[in-house]
């Protein structure tokens, strides 16, 4: 189950939204809106952007490969060099220069080489850095609409697949590259430099070359593009049938959702396949080239010798030259192939960095809401609290399908309220409104707190709710990502109050257990009391808990909501209740049916009234009578108040 308003949780029939609306559980939606993807020239701009601060590295790095490659040209003119000593039939000692000669320029090259890839690496490994950085940060904040609208399967693959094909390429593709095109460079003016005719005879390989990579650029970019949409849809259908393994096997529809995967799995497959003929193609039109340019240049070498313009020698060091380009044009333009898979990963990845902030910059807000606190002790009891307005909500996750209808309400300072109403009500997508995950469409919350003035979204605001994530590490540092700062007493207080301090203690390292992926598991019930021990050493003055213990089960529901009452004591909070015994013990319960609040009141008042809420309260607590008729304003078999 989630705790998001808009995630699809597996029913009976399908998957109910917030809305109470039923999807096709595990199809795609035809409207599915992926995540934004840069266009080429964005691309290349923000590369500009992430290399513009390391200019110094990078050139540093080129003028190295550049010193690199000049010292590996000289090893065709000392081998033509030997050449001409044998055909002149020379004493043997005059070979001994041009040995010496190869092995210093041999060492030479080696070590520029070594230092000159070791420079550009460093300079790629520096700017994927930054670009996970932006990534990971604007993907953090990515409204989670956004997020759900795109399916998991399309963040997931540009976190997973798109960022490692990005990094191979830094890592591998980039300096050999960059070498390529140096080594091509310097060994045409080489051949120019020996003699001008060489150089046009080795141009006629160009034309063939040129147009082998515009023919593949022009195929690849698409085919590649529509790859990585293959693969996040291949992803993303995976995720939603795992997930809901417990349904298909209920409705056994095992073949159906087979059948689904493997759909998609076989669309990806072609594209992957495609990709290869496109690069056994590639390769075929490279060889014509390197054939025909050769042919050239040793028909030009032959003419030039034999009319006494050039030595025996110097054309065989032009057709040395020549051959030795085979390696870094075929590097080149091979790494073409990578290189069109690393900027299709890349476009995405800019796309989703380039994401404006869903936070507009309010300079005295900020400064009021991210000011460092005091530090305080710990306390179970913090008398303080904040005042939540809201006015005239109306929201709606998709155009023309709205979840709330002009919704008012005003939570007092340090006034606890529980907020109620049968599957579907709104109940979630109002409780992260006021938490300020999603923007509402229309209308406005604010939130008033003692001596910290008024502000729109500046103001801390905790939520919890039943899903919580339990990072792998120390159970301490769990704890600090709430206050980092916190001392181990504090965080000893912290526990107590929500009343984990004795099984903390009892893990085999205490604090300093490893617990989350690979360390020790939590319960369901400890792992939702860490989540309101963060809460209290978080110390905000409005907490939302979203059915923050529906996951506890019979056993452990009491001692829950006895520590959720100690972590929101004295605060102003609003809880959705899973239980009606948590809205019965609250300041003031607020009903909500079809996205509009229908009641507020005490429960007693609620109870008196014979509305929505005496009809939830008597279904939950069993003393409906067979004789009541139905009310027709909510569902009959109501027996919990779960908001998907």
């Amino acid at each position: 189950m989630s705790d998001s308003p808009n995630t699809p949780t597996s029913g009976p029939t399908g998957a109910a939204s917030d809305d109470g609306s039923a999807r096709d559980f595990g199809s795609e939606p035809a409207d599915r809106e992926l995540l934004p993807t840069a266009t080429p020239a964005r691309t290349r701009a923000a590369v500009r952007e992430l290399v513009r601060p390391r200019r110094g590295l990078a050139v540093a790095g080129f003028a190295t490969m550049i010193v690199a490659t000049g010292v590996g040209l000289l090893v065709q003119p000392l081998l033509g060099r030997i050449v001409d000593i044998v055909a002149d039939h020379r004493p043997p000692v005059d070979i001994t220069l041009p040995v010496v000669l190869l092995v210093l320029v041999a060492l030479a090259q080696g070590a520029t080489t070594a230092l000159g890839l070791s420079l550009v690496s460093r300079l790629g490994e520096t700017v994927l850095a930054r670009l996970r950085e932006r990534f990971v940060e604007k993907a953090l904040r990515l409204p989670l609409e956004q997020v759900e609208k795109a399916g998991a399967g399309d963040l997931t693959a540009r976190v997973t697949r798109d960022v490692s094909v990005v990094g191979e390429a830094v890592r591998d593709a980039l300096p050999e590259l960059a070498r390529s095109v140096l080594a091509i460079a310097l060994t045409l003016a080489a051949m120019a430099a020996l003699d001008w005719r060489f150089f046009l005879a080795a141009l006629i390989a160009v034309p063939v070359q040129a147009s082998t990579a515009r023919w593949y650029v022009r195929n690849a970019v698409p085919l590649y593009a529509r790859q990585r949409i293959a693969t996040g849809s291949q992803q993303q259908q995976l995720l939603d049938t795992i997930a809901g393994a417990g349904t298909v096997r209920a409705f056994r529809l095992e073949e159906e959702h087979t059948g689904r995967v493997t759909l998609r799995s076989s669309a990806a497959v072609e594209l992957t396949l495609r990709g290869v003929r496109l690069v056994l193609d590639f390769y075929n039109r490279l060889h014509i080239a390197e054939y025909a340019g050769l042919a050239a240049v040793l028909v030009t070498g032959f003419l030039l010798v034999r009319g006494g313009s050039v030595s025996i020698g110097t054309a065989t060091a032009a057709a040395l030259y020549f051959h030795s380009l085979f390696t870094p044009v075929n590097a080149a333009l091979v790494l073409l192939d990578d290189a069109q898979s690393a900027t299709a990963a890349l476009a995405r990845l800019v796309g989703v960095a380039d994401q404006p902030s869903p936070e507009p910059e309010k300079p005295e807000a900020e400064k009021r809401a991210h000011a460092p606190r005091p530090r305080t002790e710990v306390k179970a009891e913090v008398k303080s609290g904040g005042t939540v307005t809201v006015t005239g909500i109306h929201h709606a996750y998709e155009p023309g399908r709205p979840v709330l209808h002009d919704v008012d309400l005003t939570l007092r300072a340090g006034e606890r309220v529980a907020l109620v109403g049968p599957s579907g009500a709104g109940k979630t997508t109002l409780a992260k409104l006021i938490a300020g995950v999603h923007r509402p469409t229309a209308g406005s919350v604010r939130v008033t707190t003692n001596g910290a003035g008024e502000s729109g979204d500046g103001v801390p605001v905790a939520l919890v709710t039943q899903e919580t994530h339990v990072f792998a590490g120390p159970l301490a540092d769990n704890l600090r990502l709430a206050r980092a700062d916190a001392t181990d007493d504090e965080l000893r207080t912290a526990l107590t109050a929500v009343s984990a301090l004795d099984w903390a203690e009892a893990l085999p390292e205490g604090l300093d257990t490893v617990v989350g992926e690979g360390g020790h598991r939590l319960t369901s019930a400890q792992v939702q009391q860490l989540a309101l021990a963060r809460l209290v050493l978080a110390d905000p003055p409005v907490a939302v808990l979203d059915e923050a213990t529906a996951e506890a089960g019979s056993t452990g529901a009491r001692l829950l909501e006895q520590a959720a009452d100690r972590a929101v004591d004295g605060r102003t909070a609003l809880v959705v209740a899973h239980r009606l015994t948590q809205a019965a013990t609250a300041d003031r319960i607020v009903v909500m049916d079809g996205g509009r609040i229908v009641e507020s009141g005490t429960h007693d008042e609620l109870c008196a009234a014979a509305g929505v809420y005496a009809s939830l309260w008597e279904a939950w607590s069993g003393t409906r009578t067979t004789a009541d008729e139905t009310p027709t304003h909510h569902r009959p078999d109501t027996t919990t108040l779960k908001d998907h």
